[in-house]
């Protein structure tokens, strides 16, 4: 099984933190490499050309226009940043998480906003896979590696799923652990929980072990 986006942040951030652990100052340069190079290999592209008819002038004519290209920087000072996103996660300079948490809820809480104003009836069978499909990835989106530090922030994430669940017709006057129970669902918190016990036995059994032996203590 391939990396992933959690795998690679993981593994960063392991090295990251150890540095930091050890009072040592540590810079990360980020660099947007897509205005230089594609995301789509060169040769793969002229292949799908290919395999669609277009004949070999178009496909030398394109291939001429995507090599050899240069990236430089100017003479400007590159500067610093107190938080940057990585692979869509936004970290701070302190690897403190608020932030990223904050930045999830606002997007979600926006997406049922949008679902709210574009359903009629709002009933669980529209409502609920809205919400499993465009909420909820960004409320757990790579959430093993930002989970909320501090309860402020789990109730930041908790109140979405709040909101979105009283949303659906004849729940409003449930409890949230009534609306929870009837809906099939758990707590995010009871979630994350579950993704990350996940994650550690694929570290430490399944798909991810060799990449997670540098992660755990041997004792374990």
């Amino acid at each position: 099984m391939g990396k992933s986006c959690l795998t690679n942040l993981v593994a960063f951030y392991d090295g990251v933190t150890a540095l930091v652990d050890k009072g040592r100052a540590t810079d990360v340069i980020y660099l947007d490499l897509c205005k230089a190079f594609d995301t789509v290999p060169h040769d793969i592209l002229a292949s799908k050309l290919e395999t669609h008819g277009f004949d070999g002038w178009t496909i030398q004519w394109i291939r001429n226009w995507l090599d050899g290209r240069t990236q430089r920087v100017g003479g400007e000072w590159i500067e610093n940043s107190p938080e940057e996103k990585d692979l869509r996660v936004l970290v701070h300079e302190k690897l403190n998480m608020s932030r990223q948490c904050a930045l999830a809820a606002h997007k979600a809480n926006r997406i049922l906003g949008c679902i709210k104003r574009s359903t009629t009836g709002r009933p669980k069978e529209v409502i609920l896979p809205l919400y499993s499909t465009f909420m909820r990835l960004h409320l757990e989106y790579c959430i093993q590696l930002w989970g909320p530090q501090y309860e402020k922030d789990m109730e930041l994430l908790e109140r979405v799923q709040r909101r979105a669940t009283k949303l659906i017709r004849g729940l409003e006057h449930l409890s949230y652990e009534d609306r929870l129970r009837q809906l099939g669902l758990f707590s995010l918190e009871k979630r994350k929980i579950q993704g990350g016990l996940i994650i550690a036995f694929q570290y430490l059994k399944g798909a991810y072990k060799k990449a997670g032996e540098g992660l755990f203590y041997k004792g374990m």
